[in-house]
């Protein structure tokens, strides 16, 4: 029989006291001093959360009993800024610091997007940052070529166009592979990759050497490698610049482009890629600033702030269910038609679920707010949107952050496999344009007299050191700038050599829109094309041969992309034999050097080697 072990007058003392008592923890419900809102524990309720094996499942169900929690302990406010992500440097010194600091404590910002810095300065300041933020911070970065795209001492992927050369893709997601590993040493979580335009435009001023090519159905396969090898490693990929930013001449970060064509186009081409990889998992979207009349017709109104595009096109159409970012938002391809505030409005409306470096963050928080008081948004769309990027933070791990550890960072930043994987990229991607009478492999005789020179550079280069273990040759180094005496002393002491490898650099690691050679200089290299057995060696965006006439007078051409150390290696390896070029245009040039073109054996060029 039960037994009460309280006196029958204390019983309504003790129900009034357990009354009060939970009055006061609900009271607490939303404070600051739980973080993550840990507050909210009811064992009935408990139910341990199953990660999902895509983002996209997380999506499609952002609750869970973290994100129920953290929501609920989120002002509207708050909810809003949810929604933002803000630049951040590493090298700016501490006011900038002390400015990102203040957005993060002031509004609950949702993320950061890290660009130029240091590693070591860059992980201590996510520590801060991480341990500021009343939920976790989203960290992302537009690393296209993994880290070193942004950090000084890290490791640095070729641009896409180099990678467009290769045929085994296999490489490629072992690039992914590699790069999310640094994020997360990084503490970072999302990748503004892969870059998933078509480049079918020479003049293209902003995309060119970033895309993998003109092809669709190699553009698709490698943006799947790349995006896999990122997202089966615990980061999220993002394909950009939706709907296609590749067929334009206009740089959406200095103007709207327009993009004139009709939707048939657009499904047969531009949009290939983007329903490939929907298709496969691709867990964000980045859409661009271009304005497409035959999508959306009212005017001047970029992709990112259209409705009938990014709700209606890329969402209903194409179904996709993971996150939406714009592209920044500083751009002019947007704030040229729309004011700080308006135009994040719009972009909420249109569909998009974050909004990416804003220039105003409390202006914007304030025109969302005015927004959903005369009913153009929802606080329910508001709460949507929030709820999903909670669920993606904690579906990346951040219900569970951890500060990054310092030691040894900058060791397992610059992993020997990583050296050796850009290895066997280079040399899987050099291209041979041209080889008449079959120059190459060069085959020393007696007395052959070599000159190696770099037009560009200014020291000797990596190019020029690695050909120096296969042959006897003299180095020499001319300026881009060069003036005619500077020239005309060159080419006169050319006139001693049997052969010339000329090496053609732009102004920095980046391939080059324009390499930005003096008239004298180009007029040198001309001559040079023509008067000696010359192997021209360009270092630099494919498209650049149209700079050079004369270029295929070469007696050799090779084209390297970049002029990444392995890159360099490797075109000299190539010229003497010690490997074989393997490498294709993933881009038509001109008349002369279409895509797909490449002299390609499947052994080296000297036998035995």
């Amino acid at each position: 029989m039960h037994r009460s072990y309280f006196h029958p007058a204390v019983k309504p003392y003790l129900i009034s006291l357990l009354l009060l008592l939970a009055v006061w923890l609900s009271s607490c419900e939303g404070s600051d001093t739980m973080r993550y809102a840990k507050d909210e524990f009811n064992p009935s309720e408990h139910v341990p959360y199953k990660r999902a094996a895509t983002l996209i499942e997380a999506l499609e169900n952002p609750s869970s009993r973290w994100v129920d929690s953290v929501f609920n302990s989120l002002t509207p406010e708050q909810r809003i800024a949810q929604l933002m992500i803000v630049e951040a440097f590493s090298d700016k010194g501490p006011k900038y610091e002390a400015d990102v600091m203040r957005l993060i404590k002031k509004y609950q910002v949702g993320g950061i997007i890290f660009f130029q810095g240091g590693p070591v300065r860059q992980a201590r300041l996510t520590n801060q940052y991480q341990a500021a933020a009343k939920v976790p911070l989203l960290i992302a970065m537009d690393a296209e070529t993994g880290v070193g795209m942004r950090l000084d001492s890290t490791v640095q992927y070729p641009f896409q166009q180099m990678l467009g050369a290769i045929e085994d893709n296999g490489l490629i997601y072992q690039m992914g592979a590699e790069v999310a590993e640094e994020f997360k040493r990084l503490g970072m979580h999302v990748n503004f990759a892969p870059v998933a335009d078509i480049n079918n435009n020479a003049a293209n001023p902003i995309i060119g050497y970033r895309a993998f090519g003109e092809d669709k159905l190699d553009v698709t396969a490698k943006c799947l490698a790349y995006m896999q090898g990122m997202q089966d490693n615990g980061i999220l990929a993002t394909a950009k610049h939706f709907p296609g930013h590749g067929d334009t001449d206009v740089d959406s970060h200095n103007d709207l482009p327009v993009i004139p064509y009709s939707r048939h186009r657009l499904d047969s081409l531009e949009l290939y890629p983007f329903k490939e990889l929907i298709k496969y998992g691709i867990g964000s979207m980045m859409v661009a600033h271009m304005h497409i009349p035959k999508l959306d017709s009212s005017k001047h109104v970029p992709s990112t702030l259209s409705k009938p595009i990014v709700t209606g096109l890329l969402k209903k159409h194409l179904k996709f269910n993971g996150l939406i970012f714009t592209d920044a938002m500083v751009m002019k391809g947007v704030t040229k038609y729309f004011e700080p505030g308006e135009a994040e409005v719009r972009a909420l409306m249109a569909g998009n679920d974050i909004l990416e470096r804003l220039s105003n963050v409390p202006k914007a928080i304030q025109a969302i707010k005015i927004a959903i008081a005369r009913g153009d948004l929802s606080q329910e769309e508001i709460d949507m949107k929030c709820r999903r990027v909670l669920a993606a933070k904690q579906w990346l791990g951040l219900d569970n952050y951890k500060p990054i550890e310092l030691n040894n960072l900058y060791e397992e930043l610059n992993p020997a496999i990583a050296d050796s994987t850009n290895q066997i990229l280079a040399e899987a991607s050099i291209t041979l344009l041209r080889n008449k009478k079959h120059l190459l492999p060069i085959k020393q005789r007696h007395k052959m007299r070599i000159a190696t020179v770099s037009v560009g550079a200014r020291r000797n280069t990596m190019f020029q050191i690695e050909a120096d273990k296969y042959a006897r040759t003299r180095k020499f180094i001319i300026s881009r700038k060069a003036t005619a005496k500077d020239t005309k002393k060159l080419l006169k002491k050319l006139k001693n050599y049997d052969v010339v490898l000329l090496s053609l650099y732009g102004p920095s690691i980046r391939p080059s829109n324009s390499m930005g050679y003096s008239e004298d200089a180009k007029a040198m290299v001309q001559q040079i094309f023509k008067d000696k057995n010359t192997v021209t060696i360009l270092f630099d965006n494919a498209y650049a041969i149209n700079q050079f006439p004369g270029i295929e007078d070469s007696r050799a051409l090779l084209v390297a992309y970049q002029p990444l150390q392995h890159a360099q290696q490797a075109a000299a390896k190539i010229i003497f034999g010690r490997l074989a070029a393997r490498g294709r245009l993933p881009v038509t040039v001109n008349k002369q050097f279409e895509y797909g073109d490449g002299i390609r054996k499947e052994k080296s060029l000297l036998a035995g080697n």
